[in-house]
């Protein structure tokens, strides 16, 4: 359950769990397996030693292709204070900007689908008041994208709180950059898709996902601001400003003053459900059955480059595809290949051609923020890559 910690007894919390006397001693390791045609031993190394270095404190992990999981691994702790818990496969994580992909633009996709957003149509369209500022040429291919030309989050220098405040702050945004000139990953972009899709909708951003993609899924432990009762299954990130350990609240501060709901964070979920929404979000695009909630064109449309003409930085609708941001593809899957990061340590990449994933999900900012993942982001993708062309 989340627990307040005075400074004195964080800072003890803090220093004996990092130094390991906290009986840390070895990673915990509760299992990684393959079948015997996957060599999935320099996997389990990468994320035992990202353990014991204290890169993370934990983390469940999933590969799979051509329709099948081949390698499932569960390693460290999901909490280190006020004492250890192990890791588990039914952790629930924080799925923090993975919320955009997997949530956000879907639902602005079915909503294209069924002739309710065009994508070059300016966003001003739909939220008339995100006009405001010199706004009406940004268009809903630009927010998807990260073509817009705002900054990267609303406002967090002075207290604010509620949906209808946040609202009124990403429409009162500056572009700082012409819209279409320019690539920045902006959680500002996602807030306003997320209120368009409510203002065409007439649903909130959680209500529609529910109904119209995670039920569809089948996916029954994934879900916005979970249940209290649920909060000792999920892996906890970190003190809040008022020394309250987040867990079961969202991590991201934003969508934390928006109650817990947003476009560009909130949801929380676990390996099995992210497992059976790339399974599914790959067969459709290869045009197999599946209980995807969109069409074989709109998934290949949303996984391919979507920016504006000329523009060397590649985005899908929702999914990156080669920017800055890019190290879950390792060195060795194409640039055809596409995903997408949290900020907490959750990531998922996907390769259309051999229906591949790799699912990484840690709390990396557990307990103190200082966590580090993109190396092993890379090294994993990496290794996952060179074992599954051995096959």
């Amino acid at each position: 359950m989340t627990q307040s910690f005075s400074y004195t007894g964080r800072r003890r919390f803090l220093t004996q769990a990092l130094a390991g006397t906290m009986t840390l001693g070895l990673p915990s390791y509760v299992f990684a397996q393959a079948p015997a045609d996957f060599n999935g031993n320099t996997l389990d190394r990468l994320f035992l030693n990202a353990v014991s270095e204290h890169e993370i404190p934990g983390a469940v992990a999933a590969i799979g292709s051509k329709g099948k999981t081949i390698w499932r691994g569960v390693f460290g702790h999901q909490a280190l204070i006020p004492h250890l818990e192990s890791m588990t496969w039914h952790t629930l994580f924080d799925m923090a900007s993975l919320t955009k992909p997997l949530i956000t633009a879907p639902s602005v996709m079915q909503l294209y689908e069924q002739g309710k957003i065009k994508l070059d149509t300016p966003a001003c369209h739909y939220l008339p008041d995100f006009a405001a500022q010199g706004k009406e040429h940004i268009t809903i291919r630009h927010l998807l994208t990260h073509y817009s030309g705002l900054q990267p989050d609303l406002d967090l220098g002075t207290p604010w709180s509620g949906k209808e405040i946040a609202a009124q702050l990403a429409c009162n945004a500056v572009p700082q950059n012409k819209a279409g000139k320019k690539f920045v990953y902006s959680d500002i972009n996602y807030i306003v898709l997320g209120l368009i899709v409510e203002a065409l909708s007439g649903l909130p951003p959680d209500i529609y996902a529910t109904r119209h993609i995670l039920q569809p899924l089948g996916l029954k432990r994934s879900f916005f601001r979970p249940d209290p009762a649920l909060y000792d299954d999920i892996a906890p990130t970190q003190f809040d400003e008022n020394g309250t350990m987040l867990r079961g609240v969202v991590h991201d501060p934003t969508a934390r003053r928006m109650g817990g709901v947003a476009g560009h964070a909130g949801l929380f979920s676990c390996a099995d459900d992210i497992i059976t929404y790339a399974k599914a979000l790959l067969a459709r695009r290869a045009g197999q059955p599946s209980l995807f909630p969109l069409s074989q064109k709109t998934v290949i449309m949303m996984s391919t480059p979507q920016q504006p003409h000329k523009k060397t930085d590649l985005r899908g609708l929702g999914w990156d595809i080669n920017t800055h941001y890019s190290t879950p593809r390792g060195a060795v899957f194409p640039l055809t290949s596409f995903g997408h990061t949290g900020f907490t340590g959750t990531s998922l990449w996907l390769v259309p051609e051999t229906q591949t994933f790799v699912i990484i999900l840690t709390n990396r900012v557990h307990p103190d923020g200082k966590g580090k993942i993109i190396p092993l982001r890379h090294d994993v993708a990496t290794e996952a890559a060179i074992a599954l062309r051995q096959n």
